[in-house]
């Protein structure tokens, strides 16, 4: 079925303890973390949404309790006089994650069907163009042994101005804010339509959109990581190694262990 923003409005509240759901997501992913490292495993995590949507909040308690040498965020930017130069998927197939590691983007290639598309940054030929470009590129991934999880982080107008405002109100928090955010803001009726347009052509079977609604932060963040924790727990098997006999024998040699 296709994707409906509009059924992603409602805000509703986490019942629940928050910090305690929090907590076991987090130890969860961590041990999703380590089933890629011994299996050798590779993952793709990719975030779209509003600017002010919360994508920065989600990626930070993903990883809060995640091994830092086997996963990397990519914050997407505009790109580089380089980059431009080069067909537009070059710049992240330079930053797609080796074997064990995890990468999350903050933003993603969708830029070109997008920001690109809305605020005429391509010509309408190759954003059109760029749709089977796209699943083109995903499916090479994930053919190769990629997995790839797709995250749409939804806000409503009016969550969007209370977060734009809180920004400009606090102080260390001003310059995650600037004048793209009110342009964007101005074209709303353009994103979406785009945004629809996105989910109808890109949502594959191999690579799924997924849309959370983030207009209450708790539940939204908790609907996230544990939509990443149930995708990833089917792509990556999840048994884990018994102790090696050798160091077994070590250890008991060094101070008395026993198997349990």
């Amino acid at each position: 079925m296709t994707i409906d923003l509009a059924d992603y409005e409602k805000g509703a509240t986490f019942k629940g303890d928050y910090e305690a759901k929090l907590a076991e997501l987090q130890e969860r992913l961590a041990k999703i973390q380590v089933a890629h490292i011994i299996h050798d495993r590779r993952s793709v995590i990719l975030l779209e949404g509003w600017d002010a949507a919360g994508k920065g909040g989600i990626i930070k308690r993903m990883t809060a309790d995640w091994d830092p040498r086997y996963y990397k965020v990519h914050p997407i930017s505009a790109p580089t006089e380089e980059e431009r130069d080069r067909h537009f998927l070059w710049r992240f197939w330079t930053r797609l994650p080796a074997g064990r590691n995890i990468a999350i983007f903050d933003r993603s290639w969708y830029g070109r069907v997008l920001v690109e598309r809305v605020e005429g940054f391509c010509s309408k030929g190759e954003w059109k163009r760029a749709y089977e470009e796209i699943n083109a590129f995903e499916r090479q991934q994930v053919d190769a042994g990629t997995n790839i999880v797709k995250l749409f982080v939804h806000i409503t107008q009016e969550t969007q101005d209370e977060q734009l405002a809180q920004r400009l109100d606090t102080p260390w928090k001003r310059w995650k804010t600037g004048a793209d955010d009110y342009r964007n803001r101005a074209r709303r009726a353009d994103y979406l339509d785009a945004m629809h347009d996105m989910f109808r052509k890109t949502d594959t079977k191999v690579a799924p959109w997924h849309a959370i609604d983030n207009n209450h932060r708790r539940a939204g963040r908790i609907a996230a990581l544990s939509y990443v924790a149930k995708r990833l727990e089917k792509l990556v098997p999840m048994d884990f190694p018994e102790a090696d006999p050798e160091v077994v024998k070590l250890a008991a040699k060094a101070y008395g262990y026993r198997v349990p």
